[in-house]
């Protein structure tokens, strides 16, 4: 995850909320991580940023980084800021289609929700439109049954200092409005995860507030949350959260567990590999390749978190395609990385663990029909065959696609 977004400015809007979208509702089994010991909860770490035609009025910066021109082609594919292709080509965030998509694809592979990237309230650079892209995301894991946990990029408020935006006295103040915004709206989700009662809060990086600066905020917050920090336990974290370190490479995985035996918590990572484009496209020099491995690095790691007996996993990340550590299908690994994430789950984690990697493609399939036909009385009924796929009625949703495929 690059530390300073260079997206360039998006137009000012208003978001409305319907506030009863995220009345609090009776918890999952899943959702208060306390008690997840035995059965953890896999979370896919999920970026809102993208913008695409026809969607959107134009391609965002997540596909082009200024350099790259979705518009072209290259061997069929449509030129982005990534080694690697989307299999449904490049999207929307703000697309509750492909939400949609995403989240049943995640539920067949045996991942319970998202980490969401957010950027708070602020309206500048691209900020409200990652807030609309979130909230519409929330939604749609209600909607779904799926988990969802918000990851502060706490860079922004060093970012709206330099801009006028806040005052620099305000950091912490800023801070405390944020979260305490979170706690009156989604925070009070049923989807939300919870540790110990606490809503968990993760906080990207080491950019933005200052140690000293997190101590003070998480003091002021009433109710308090379960805070982690990247890497580290600062003062006043229940513990950190683990992230790939092209630098170092997989030991990251092995040192983070070994650093976090004595912490309350941890949130151990897993990932595919970091490939990233940022030389290719100007932005930076790019960091060292983590290698694939023909899909090890992925089972290794995610191995080695699911042993840990934590009670959340992250997954780094579902779709960051700019430094190439997506798990969401692509052309180049097609559904490889969510298959081995199934295998897992089935091995790994208990209860018994239901999905074949050719129930995968179901999710595409829906998709597919969804945009080939906009009216409300086609829609409606896949609505249906949504609610189908979520609830594990795969057979009556396949008979409703006309998907002839095979289960083992």
């Amino acid at each position: 995850m690059i530390l300073y977004r260079q997206m360039p400015h998006v137009l000012a809007f208003i978001l409305c909320f319907n506030l009863c979208a995220f009345a609090e509702d009776e918890p999952d089994s899943r959702s208060n991580a306390s008690k997840q010991n035995a059965t953890p909860l896999i979370l896919a770490h999920y970026m809102p940023w993208y913008m695409a035609k026809p969607f959107s009025e134009k391609w965002g910066w997540h596909w082009t980084m200024n350099h790259f021109d979705p518009e072209q082609e290259v061997d069929g594919r449509r030129q982005i800021a990534s080694k690697y292709h989307p299999l449904i080509g490049p999207y929307d965030s703000g697309d509750p289609h492909v939400l949609e998509y995403h989240l049943l694809l995640m539920k067949l592979a045996g991942i319970d929700g998202v980490i969401v990237d957010w950027y708070g309230l602020t309206d500048y650079r691209d900020y409200a439109v990652l807030h609309r892209n979130t909230t519409r995301l929330l939604q749609q894991c209600e909607r779904l049954k799926m988990t969802f946990v918000i990851c502060y990029e706490d860079q922004t408020i060093p970012a709206l200092v330099e801009a006028n935006r806040i005052a620099a006295a305000d950091r912490v103040a800023h801070a405390v409005n944020e979260i305490d915004w979170l706690g009156k709206y989604w925070f009070k989700s049923g989807s939300y995860v919870k540790l110990d009662g606490k809503p968990v809060l993760l906080s990207f990086g080491h950019s933005g507030l200052t140690r000293e600066e997190w101590t003070q905020c998480l003091s002021r917050l009433d109710p308090p949350v379960a805070y982690f920090s990247q890497d580290i336990r600062r003062e006043g974290a229940i513990g950190g959260f683990g992230w790939p370190s092209p630098k170092v490479g997989t030991q990251q995985v092995d040192r983070f567990l070994a650093d976090s035996k004595s912490w309350p918590q941890a949130i151990p990572a897993a990932f595919p590999r970091f490939d990233d484009i940022y030389k290719q496209a100007g932005v930076s020099e790019g960091y060292p390749r983590l290698a694939d491995n023909d899909g090890r690095t992925l089972n290794d790691t995610l191995k080695k978190a699911l042993n840990s007996h934590a009670p959340i996993i992250q997954i780094a990340t579902w779709n960051d395609w700019g430094e190439g550590t997506q798990i969401e299908p692509s052309w180049e690994f097609e559904y490889r990385d969510l298959q081995i994430t199934q295998s897992l789950r089935r091995a790994e984690v208990e209860p018994p663990f239901p999905f074949r990697p050719q129930d995968l493609r179901i999710p595409l399939i829906l998709l597919r029909e969804r945009k080939a036909d906009g009216s409300p009385r086609k829609q409606k009924a896949l609505d249906a065959v949504s609610t189908m796929v979520a609830t594990g009625a795969l057979e009556q949703a396949r008979l409703r696609l006309g998907d002839r495929s095979a289960r083992d």
